[in-house]
């Protein structure tokens, strides 16, 4: 029965959330495209793009710092003010070093983006071989392929890969995210004329 209940909920949000979307769609439309223009500079700019996300980045952990000290100070009682207060230093401490220093460290990060995408790779390729061929195999061996691929690309471009890797992928990120937004704008657009019929 509770099973029943929540996927009662489910369907209730969903139908509300569409409703929500067809009645707004011109700004969905609109969130689509700013997000699809700002991904293009983004690909076009990747080094900009690169320290931009690197400073935004910075300046999260910078705020996650000072939250995490304010609450190691008014947690009374609490055990663990000194390891909260430890943690929000070292946010603060990595914060700044990401928001004030941006051209710093891009090669490490680098590194990281590069070894991330070649164990995604790999774990995809495993995973394709271990579902079944109707379960979309195709398409999780042609993901796991792919990252393995900008993987290994970030890797043999090194150090000059460094520059335009994250601001890349950023751009590529913000490109599909315009692309769904301006989807869901026309599915809605078309709801909201069906219901006007």
């Amino acid at each position: 029965m509770a099973q029943s209940l929540s996927q009662a909920d489910i369907e209730a949000k969903l139908a509300q959330a569409r409703q929500h979307i067809a009645e707004k769609w011109g700004w969905f439309l609109v969130l689509g495209i700013v997000l699809i223009l700002v991904g293009i500079a983004a690909i076009c700019f990747p080094l900009v793009s690169t320290i931009a996300a690197k400073i935004f980045l910075g300046w999260l952990f910078l705020i996650g710092g000072v939250f995490l000290i304010i609450h190691a100070f008014s947690a009374q009682g609490w055990g663990g003010v000194l390891w909260s207060l430890l943690i929000g230093v070292l946010y603060l401490i990595a914060g700044g070093y990401l928001a004030f220093f941006p051209l710093t460290g891009l090669l490490t990060l680098a590194i990281l983006l590069a070894i991330l995408f070649v164990a995604e790779g790999i774990m995809e390729i495993i995973m394709a071989f271990r579902v079944h061929p109707s379960d979309g195999r195709v398409w999780l061996l042609l993901s796991g392929i792919a990252a393995l691929i900008v993987g290994v690309l970030i890797f043999l471009g090194l150090p000059s890969s460094a520059g335009w890797a994250l601001g890349l992928l950023v751009g590529i990120n913000l490109l599909f995210s315009g692309w769904s937004y301006v989807f869901m704008a026309m599915a809605g657009r078309k709801a909201k004329e069906a219901v006007a019929a």
